[in-house]
């Protein structure tokens, strides 16, 4: 096994060149997630899975390509062998917008080489990533190293927006054993991240006139004709909150896993409307007369769980919170507040794959052996791909370069980390798909 990774290793640096100027290429063409910034100019995913796709077949790959939304295609190459020792590569190639171009200091779509960095949209994040994993078969093949397992590389959409490339090519069955995911990881090795789900709540009230406030704010007397009291919503949803901010630090506090950050589980509120009338899109129909006393308020909540938990004791605990909370208030316990999962399809499964699992050992012992930084094992405080075929039953496992401007202006991946990435994924291909 050794003997063919070395073989492997020599093939790339005979031509570390070949990763770098393919990162550019795909960098050049750019792929902006159509639903962040609709622009034809920008949403070039096609082109970017032309890309890919013909190196997978130059490399002897079968492919498969189809469309997850109109234009927007996934594409996976597979080398055959057996399931036992099956293994996917992935990465994603849509990218976030670039913002204020005006604020960057290269040219975002440039692929400029500079510093020892290649800089542009998606260098980091993560279309290095799907070169080091297209790379890392190309030296494979050039060494002469036939796999035992099948190998699939897998070049997905969609994954800035919720992961729907690599769920749909889920429930295409295109699974494996295993799973490396080439996000970028510092030169770590991530096998844990926590799960994430998008939860609503709505929060009824009384619709009524606010010049009538007084009657509901203040005791009156029960005398014949009076108007009845209306029940403000946006109040309502205030002490929710507030009760909220309690509740998630008592999870924050009761749940602990060794890889990620202590309080990880957080519930963050990141949109509330408030107004009066049930829209047809679920929100306030109104909500620019501050003359009406609110009947309804939606609460946006960005839920994440951790690695070793269920969703399905997550969903149950919050249900049970929101239920309690309700119960304390006779308005409320005749008109609960309405709890949304999975709100706009957005579920990331959490991924706890073991330290001592042999992937997460390969890669650790890999890149301790190529790297100039020393790799731990570690979790993820975000989410990626990673969790769709966690949850699918793939044990997977996140590695990648290192780089900066993740989001943000000036991005740009470390070409000598780049180089060291294509070198331990390829090395974990064998120790896991095994050789012939």
């Amino acid at each position: 096994m050794d003997e063919a990774v070395k073989a492997v290793w020599s093939a790339i640096d005979r031509n570390p060149d070949f990763v770098v100027e393919l990162t550019r290429d795909m960098v050049r063409i750019p792929s902006v997630n159509p639903k962040f910034q609709v622009d034809p100019e920008l949403n070039r995913e096609p082109e970017v899975q032309d890309l890919v796709q013909n190196q997978l077949e130059s490399t002897g790959f079968s492919t498969e390509r189809w469309d997850v939304f109109p234009d927007r295609p996934n594409v996976i190459g597979d080398w055959p062998g057996s399931e036992e020792k099956s293994l996917i590569l992935c990465g994603h190639i849509d990218v976030v917008p670039v913002g204020d171009s005006s604020t960057w200091t290269r040219e975002p779509f440039g692929g400029e080489v500079d510093d020892g960095k290649i800089w542009g949209r998606g260098a980091v994040d993560m279309k290095s990533g799907v070169a080091a994993c297209l790379a890392a078969a190309r030296a494979i093949r050039e060494a002469g190293v036939e796999l035992d397992g099948r190998l699939s590389i897998h070049s997905v959409v969609d994954e800035e927006a919720g992961g729907f490339g690599a769920i749909d090519a889920v429930k295409r069955g295109k699974l494996a054993k295993r799973a490396i995911i080439a996000e970028p990881s510092w030169g770590d090795v991530v096998a844990a991240e926590g799960g994430l789900t998008w939860v609503r709540v709505t929060i009824f009230g009384k619709q009524a006139h606010a010049g009538w406030r007084f009657n509901s704010l203040w005791p009156q007397p029960h005398v014949e004709n009076r108007i009845e009291p209306g029940v403000n919503a946006i109040e309502l949803a205030n002490r929710f909150l507030n009760a909220l901010r309690d509740f998630e630090a008592s999870r924050c506090r009761d749940h602990w896993h060794p890889l990620v950050p202590a309080g990880l589980a957080t519930i963050n509120p990141g949109v509330i409307r408030g107004g009066a009338g049930m829209g047809e899109d679920g929100n306030p129909a109104i909500m620019t007369n501050a003359a009406i006393i609110s009947d309804v308020v939606t609460i946006d909540l960005d839920y994440k769980f951790m690695p070793d938990e269920r969703f399905e004791d997550v969903k149950a605990e919050f249900e049970t919170f929101v239920s309690n909370f309700a119960a304390m208030d006779p308005w409320m316990r005749e008109h609960p507040p309405k709890i949304l999962w999975d709100l706009f399809d957005l579920n990331f499964p959490p991924m706890n794959t073991p330290v001592d699992h042999p992937l997460t050992g390969s890669l650790l012992k890999r890149a301790g052996e190529v790297q100039k930084k020393q790799p731990v094992a570690k979790g993820f405080e975000a989410v990626t791909d990673a969790a769709h075929y966690a949850g699918a039953g793939v044990d997977a496992v996140i590695y990648g370069a290192s780089g900066d401007g993740f989001h943000g202006d000036d991005e740009c991946v470390h070409i000598d980390s780049l180089v060291e990435a294509t070198k331990v994924i390829a090395a974990a291909v064998i120790d896991n798909c095994g050789t012939k």
